[in-house]
């Protein structure tokens, strides 16, 4: 028996050739330059930071080349599988403003290199299983877990890399001795279960120096001196699913991917994906391993941000506190490309198309996630966008994930009005940070949501309620600015008060306090915190009936 009736005994009908497959899947018509890029996230149900640092990676290499963009979805690993899952993947990716151009979406398909879920490509992949037995490149192997145990028991015991490779599975070289022959046979007959092993180049257990090694360029960390692999991975189960390893390698062939961008604990595996290219007789792609997301743990050194310890690895923590996608996105950008910040500064309001990503000023030892810095770059971003489209993109987060501040959005004019608060001041307040945060902020606006969280400054506390009572019956709506506080500083001295600051500091014992500390006293009635934006300003958005409704209770 050769090659090529073995291939034949173990897939004796299949419904096209690779020759077939090759003019299904042919070389796209883009423009030159232009980048296929991928998101290949498994269906577990946890979708979460990284996938959408590297899909950004994926989407800016891809749009700003003039290339495609597309969704597939690697469901090999069937013992992973979550209901639901491709769901999430979908719609958290979107509220993100991660848009592909081909492939899985909740209504079916789109693009013509598909089905573009890998459990529903089942026939592509023996097809070109079937190719590498034909060529001597793949065997069957029917070593049991008991079998393997104790291969790596003896390899352990004389120090060996543990793995199955050349000299540990008798089925590997079946066509020098009969006797396996026969066996191989008799149970593929019997229906006896089995795994395809790839067949190996490469020699185990030599030394450094005699290791052939081949040169792989990578787009994020240069040229990458690659060892050749001499491990017989599975390339496809008992199940009579493809493992990662080559289902990854024919889906990215077929569906023409250029470059393949994903997390650097891949590159151990760089080498078996390098021969499984070069056996199947096609071009690499081109690699691009990220470095993986870090933190700064309690101890002062930085970890790998972990799903058990930080929330803010979910994507779900930032749709849920409602970090809007925008400032997501950019704060994404200052991590990935070390000249984002300087190109930024000298363009503050360009959009951030305008950037030319580039996989050569990522960094390949670490990424630093930082919250607060997140959460500064998130201050300058929603200055950036119109508090009517804040409101808007506020009303349909609280639609999902918060409805009891529905209250909020029953006048939308007035809390655009809430919104824009001192944006367009010569110094401009940078108070918005993300949809919880500034729903906490702009409480004390809405009779549902106020409350008295801080106390009066201990200099007025004792006079409070005659400050009310003088501010009340001197209190004018039409009053501007000017003359608002001109009433106030009369009342502060009146009562006894310096009318600066500064006085009450030189000589604080003939003063029971400062102008400051009666304005605090009125800030604290009507917003019920010590610390807000402008006080007249915000008296005349709620109006004069809710001020003097506030005043008087």
């Amino acid at each position: 028996m050769n090659y090529k009736e073995l291939s034949n005994l173990i897939y004796p009908e299949l419904a096209h050739t690779p020759e077939e497959y090759e003019a299904m899947y042919p070389a796209r018509e883009l423009p030159e330059g232009a980048k296929v890029t991928r998101l290949g996230p498994s269906p577990t149900g946890f979708i979460h930071l990284g996938n959408l640092y590297g899909a950004f990676v994926d989407e800016r290499l891809a749009h700003q080349s003039n290339g495609v963009f597309y969704l597939r979805i690697e469901d090999t690993d069937d013992k992973r599988f979550v209901e639901n899952a491709v769901e999430t993947i979908i719609t958290s990716l979107d509220f993100f403003g991660i848009n592909f151009d081909e492939g899985v979406t909740q209504t079916g398909d789109i693009g013509t290199y598909g089905d573009y879920t890998q459990s529903h490509r089942g026939e592509i992949y023996r097809t070109f299983a079937k190719e590498l037995l034909s060529k001597g490149l793949a065997y069957p192997c029917f070593l049991t877990e008991e079998e393997i145990t104790a291969i790596r028991e003896q390899q352990d015991a004389a120090k060996l890399t543990p793995g199955i490779y050349a000299g540990w599975s008798k089925y590997r070289d079946w066509d020098k001795d009969p006797a396996i022959e026969a066996e191989i046979i008799s149970r593929l007959e019997a229906g006896e279960p089995y795994v395809i092993r790839l067949k190996s180049n490469g020699a185990a257990n030599v030394s450094a120096e005699d290791a052939v090694r081949n040169t792989v360029v990578d787009a994020v960390r240069g040229e990458l001196s690659v060892p050749e692999n001499f491990q017989d991975i599975v390339i496809i189960k008992q199940t009579g699913i493809p493992t990662y390893h080559f289902a990854h390698v024919v889906d990215d062939h077929l569906m023409r991917t250029t470059h393949v961008v994903r997390g650097e604990e891949w590159l151990p595996s760089l080498p078996i994906h390098v021969e499984l290219f070069h056996d199947l007789g096609w071009e690499l792609p081109v690699y691009c391993h990220t470095a993986q997301l870090m933190k700064i743990g309690e101890d002062g050194n930085k970890r790998k941000l972990s799903k058990r310890k930080d929330p803010e690895l979910s994507l779900d923590y930032y749709r849920s506190q409602g970090y809007h996608p925008a400032a997501v996105r950019e704060y994404l950008l200052t991590i990935l490309n070390s000249n984002y910040e300087e190109w930024r500064e000298a363009n503050p309001d360009a959009p951030i198309e305008d950037f030319e990503f580039t996989c050569e000023k990522m960094s390949s030892s670490g990424a630093l996630f930082d919250l607060d810095k997140l959460n500064d770059v998130s201050k300058g971003v929603m200055l950036r966008i119109p508090a009517a489209d804040i409101a808007a993109w506020l009303g349909k987060w609280s639609k999902e994930f918060a409805p009891e501040y529905a209250y909020v959005f029953k006048d939308m004019n007035y809390l655009e009005q809430i919104l824009d608060i001192g944006r367009h001041d010569a110094r401009p307040r940078a108070d918005l940070v993300y949809a919880r945060q500034i729903m906490d902020f702009i409480s004390y606006f809405f009779e549902e949501s106020f409350e008295i969280v801080d106390e009066y400054p201990a200099e007025a506390a004792a006079d409070a309620e005659e400050i009310i009572s003088r501010y009340l019956d001197s209190y004018d709506h039409s009053d501007d600015n000017e003359i608002w506080f001109s009433k106030i500083r009369e009342i502060a001295t009146d009562m006894g008060y310096a009318a600066k600051p500064k006085d009450y500091k030189k000589n604080p014992d003939d003063y029971k306090g400062h102008v400051g500390h009666v304005s605090t006293v009125i800030r604290i009635k009507l917003m019920g915190r010590a610390q807000s934006p402008d006080v007249w300003t915000i008296q005349q958005i709620m109006g004069e009936e809710t001020v003097r409704a506030r005043l008087s209770k």
